[in-house]
């Protein structure tokens, strides 16, 4: 089947889960992959973002070689993927690692994200990416099985699958799932990346990603890729307070350095000069949503991918890597049933069946990581106005969770686990 009609997929939003998407099916001469993005322009906002080796093993599957160069991908020369320490005394309490041996490429590195963004879009056909277009809803053609996608600025378009990757706040999934809104956590990150001259000059600067504990707040700092530095500093309040600080504040709002420069005040001196170096600082509400009790929607024809299908809210720093296994396992779904050399375009039965082996890939996966970050919530905002204790600070530091399992989580033999959960079903026939 080299010429005729395509199998026509819709990807709603052009983050890191939609561009990798279209990477992963773009082989397929009978695929057509296109991309709406309800933004102007392709601008990442936020700062830093971690990949583990799940993330990065994906992406070299997939070719896409630029994102794990040297030039952005920032790993611990240690080998080590974070570093623990006391916000006092500076000293290492504990170290997370990598299970067995994961090579160089594969470690966990650390991005800005614009720089991450950039790197996939190189592998993307530009004409396949649509701007300014804002799900609004979708129909489906009772005749022909085709979607009807409309958009917030009246216009429509036409595909046989529809992938929702627009994000922890996604309108694709709110609307099969209207219950499914997102709450805020109590978290708010205060997030800056700028040039490395701007504290380049601090004595003892950490050269490795290294997460500070205190006892009422944590801080993480990195290098990142092409000479910048990132710091993420954190205010945990009980969401349910009517009067909490940051309840009204929205993604990527303007903060203030000095706020953050009072809260912490009291930690190392190299802590402090740090912050003090920081140009300025920005806010990020942290928000979840409960796990979905189903991915496939649509009559079979709708699933979602990235924080649109588990909004996790950024926790282990394992976002990046989950979008980009669900877009492999999305794709390698769709591949299984519409293979390169198919005779013909798949069935209603065939995208149905795929689009539930994706979902038995990777919810069960993802549920645990869901359910894992609502504990923790739950335990941060228990902490809420206490001040723990040396002994309970350095307790908690080793007691951490250990977070291999997300980061090293194998999505290739777990699709071929999915896979033989189903052995009476075959792809349609090949050349």
């Amino acid at each position: 089947m080299t010429q005729g009609p395509k199998l026509q997929i819709a990807v709603a939003g052009a983050g890191i889960a939609g561009l990798t998407t279209a990477i992963a099916l773009k082989q397929h001469p009978n695929i057509d992959v296109q991309i709406y993005e309800r933004a102007s322009k392709l601008q990442e906002i936020g700062a830093s973002i971690a990949l583990g080796p799940n993330g990065l093993r994906t992406l070299e599957r997939l070719g896409i070689d630029n994102a794990l160069d040297d030039s952005i991908a920032f790993r611990n020369k240690s080998g080590r993927p974070m570093i623990y320490r006391h916000y006092k005394t500076n000293k290492v309490i504990s170290i997370d690692s990598h299970q067995g041996e994961v090579e160089y490429r594969h470690q966990t590195s650390r991005f800005y994200r614009a720089h991450l963004q950039q790197a996939l879009l190189e592998h993307v056909d530009p004409t396949h990416i649509h701007l300014e277009k804002a799900f609004h809803s979708v129909t489906q053609d009772q005749s022909t099985k085709k979607l009807h996608i409309s958009f917030t600025d009246g216009t429509q378009a036409k595909a046989d699958i529809l992938l929702g990757s627009d994000g922890i706040n996604s309108a694709v999934r709110r609307f099969f799932v209207p219950a499914s809104g997102t709450k805020w956590t109590g978290s708010v990150a205060f997030r800056s990346v700028f040039p490395l001259s701007h504290v380049d000059h601090i004595k003892d600067l950490p050269d490795e990603a290294n997460f500070f504990w205190g006892p009422d707040r944590p801080l993480f700092l990195s290098r990142l890729g092409k000479d910048t530095f990132t710091v993420a500093g954190f205010h945990q309040v009980d969401p349910n307070d009517p009067n909490a600080p940051y309840k009204d504040k929205t993604w990527n709002s303007d903060g203030d350095v000095n706020i953050l420069r009072e809260y912490y005040k009291d930690w190392s001196p190299l802590i402090r000069s740090i912050i003090d170096a920081i140009p300025y600082t920005r806010v990020y509400p942290n928000v979840a949503a409960e796990g979905l009790d189903t991915w496939v929607h649509g009559n079979g024809r709708v699933t979602f991918a990235g924080d649109a299908a588990h909004a996790h809210g950024g926790a282990f720093a394992a976002g990046g890597s989950l979008a980009i296994d669900d877009a492999w396992a999305f794709a390698t779904s769709i591949l299984h049933v519409f293979p390169p050399t198919a005779t013909k375009l798949p069935s209603d039965d065939d995208v149905s069946k795929a689009l539930r082996l994706y979902e038995r890939t990777r919810k069960a996966h993802t549920d645990r990581v869901l359910f894992t970050v609502h504990s923790g919530n739950k335990s941060n905002i228990a902490r809420v106005g206490k001040r723990e204790s040396e002994e309970e600070l350095l307790a908690r530091m080793k007691n951490r969770h250990d977070p291999t399992w997300i980061h090293e989580h194998d999505v290739v033999a777990t699709f071929q686990q999915a896979l033989s959960e189903e052995p009476l079903y075959k792809p349609q026939a090949r050349l």
